[in-house]
């Protein structure tokens, strides 16, 4: 088998699985789930005594404007301001009705605001109602026990307390527990029946979000945003066509369950069975979700509590495994998890002592590229010394182009006598792709470099390299500085790469440093940082090997 070949299929190959990721779908595909299971509706219960029953799935609203409740007096807006996010709870179904979080700017504007995770309106629902079945609503009034809750350094934790009694006798008390350095919130829901009859119904706590992903860079429209739970000890994402005909629900052991972007988590967490159902409706813009538990009934006097943890906050690795109940999961490198953790790990690391991320990208470049030297440097050699033995191959094609056969024989004795491996050059390539795609994936979900400069007009590693000019240039916007100066590291590293190839074949692969700078104008600045010093050190490592050769060749001289 003919090196170059070998060596240019592995490239086109590579171009065509980046390329295809790039326009279409992204590397992986959404984790398949459960069919759609029929919903059917809560039956009211005749008093007697009741045995375990088992819950019907929980009822979603239909997906569409809400109508604005009135009540008899206007509810009260109660402000949670803690040195992480400022929320704001509504007496109106005890819901939330906005989630900003402090330390993440909704956009890289010097002038925005902070992340806000609530994107719905009245007309589209609040997150974190409750409903008991079809005994207690979610659009009900509450009595809060406070005006404003503000926590620091000195005040850690706080609670706000709202409670509500329904004309069949239930009364329902929501206690919310704030901490000032978290992002978990503490809610424990209880029921009582006060009346005299037997009464039955199911927990549900509702989720509504309109799809907060893509605000910041044309590639993370590639990146999954949806419903998606940890069920069974297994990360569910579950695409909007899965339910854009009708409910959808996933049963069984949740961890959590809530909504995802590439780097915010609107996460229920049940506690003591609190939720055992999820399920969706909707479609890519709004989605509505409920966690439900089991079935319960309330003898005369009889109370129950549910407990659950919130989690509205960014999906930052390191944090989501302190805080556990696989919140970490929500963070889904895919086939490349392996190499893509410890590589964020790293890259943390290094810029824990180095404050800025551009410079932790170049020094595990530099890192990845030293253990990567000696498969490179015999990979090169190969590729040298395959050079060196064209025109032997020239001799023997030209003396056996009518017997392919022996024309084979003598071309793989000819391998064997000068010891080389036709397949040597593609090695190093091989090892890298992997590693690519991994760093791919921590660049483009990490949100430590999210909004993360580095220098000069660099001021994102996660979106494209961009130098405004003073106008836009058609489709770029600004000019790629960062990407140019990468296809031409690619161009001149083939120029010093020996080639074993014919004119035609030569031509083909001086012109894929054009496809890759074209691939790459969308890619986040922070991976095109990668390639352009893996290119570099690349050059590097080739003109040690010419100048070695040169000299070697020199004595033989």
């Amino acid at each position: 088998m003919d090196n170059y070949r070998a060596f240019l299929a592995i490239i086109i190959s590579f171009v065509i699985l980046v390329g295809y990721q790039y326009i279409f779908v992204g590397f992986d595909k959404p984790t398949s789930v459960e069919q759609p299971v029929q919903q059917q509706p809560v039956e009211p219960v005749k008093p007697a005594a009741v045995q375990q029953v088992t819950a019907p799935l929980a009822a979603v609203s239909p997906v569409g404007t809400l109508p604005i409740q009135t009540y008899a007096r206007t509810p009260k807006e109660i402000t949670i301001e803690t040195d992480l996010f400022t929320a704001i709870m509504s007496e109106d179904g005890g819901a939330i009705k906005s989630f900003i979080l402090k330390k993440h700017k909704e956009t890289h504007a010097k002038d925005s605001k902070g992340m806000e995770l609530v994107k719905t309106d009245a007309s589209q629902g609040a997150p974190l109602q409750f409903s008991w079945g079809s005994v207690i609503g979610t659009q009900v009034l509450y009595d809060s026990d406070k005006e404003n809750l503000k926590l620091s350094s000195d005040v850690s934790k706080g609670e706000l307390r709202m409670t509500t009694q329904a004309a069949n006798g239930l009364t329902v008390e929501r206690l919310y527990t704030f901490t000032n350095d978290s992002y978990l919130i503490g809610l424990s829901i209880k029921v009582k029946n006060t009346s005299t009859a037997i009464i039955q119904g199911l927990p549900q706590l509702h989720l509504v979000n309109k799809h907060f992903l893509g605000v910041d860079s044309p590639a993370e429209s590639f990146l999954f945003a949806g419903p998606a739970a940890f069920l069974n000890g297994a990360l569910k994402e579950v695409p909007a066509d899965d339910f854009k005909d009708g409910p959808k629900t996933l049963q069984g052991t949740i961890d959590w369950a809530g909504y995802e972007g590439n780097y915010f988590l609107c996460g229920l967490l049940p506690i003591e069975g609190s939720g055992v159902s999820f399920t969706m409706q909707g479609n890519n813009d709004l989605t509505k979700m409920v966690l439900a538990g089991n079935l319960d009934t309330l003898q005369a006097g009889a109370e129950k509590e549910y407990k659950y943890n919130v989690f509205y906050g960014p999906k930052k690795l390191t944090m989501l495994k302190e805080l556990g109940s696989n919140l970490d999961k929500s963070i889904n490198f895919g086939w490349f998890d392996v190499i893509a953790k410890p590589t964020l790990w790293l890259l943390n690391w290094f810029y824990t002592y180095l404050h800025n991320y551009g410079v932790a990208i170049i020094l595990v470049t530099i890192l990845f590229k030293a253990v990567f030297w000696p498969i490179s440097q015999k990979g090169m050699k190969s590729m040298k010394n395959m050079q060196k033995l064209q025109p032997k191959m020239v001799k023997i094609k030209e003396k056996y182009k009518g017997d392919p056969t022996k024309m084979n024989q003598e071309v793989m004795n000819l391998y064997k006598t000068y010891k080389v491996n036709p397949l040597g050059g593609c090695l190093p390539m091989i090892v890298q792709i992997p590693v690519f795609f991994a760093l791919y994936k921590v660049l483009l979900m990490g949100i430590e470099l999210r909004h993360a400069p580095f220098m000069l007009w660099i001021s994102d590693l996660s979106a494209p390299d961009r130098l405004w000019l003073g106008f836009d240039i058609p489709y770029l916007g600004g000019l790629p500085v960062l990407t140019l100066l990468m296809g031409a590291s690619m161009f001149f590293q083939q120029k010093l790469s020996p080639s074993t190839a014919d004119p035609t074949q030569a031509k083909i692969m001086m012109f894929l440093p054009v496809i890759f700078t074209f691939m790459f104008l969308n890619f986040a600045s922070g991976l095109v940082l990668y390639w352009f010093v893996n290119n570099l050190l690349s050059i590097l490592q080739q003109v040690l090997i010419n100048r070695d050769t040169n000299k070697a060749a020199a004595v033989v001289a």
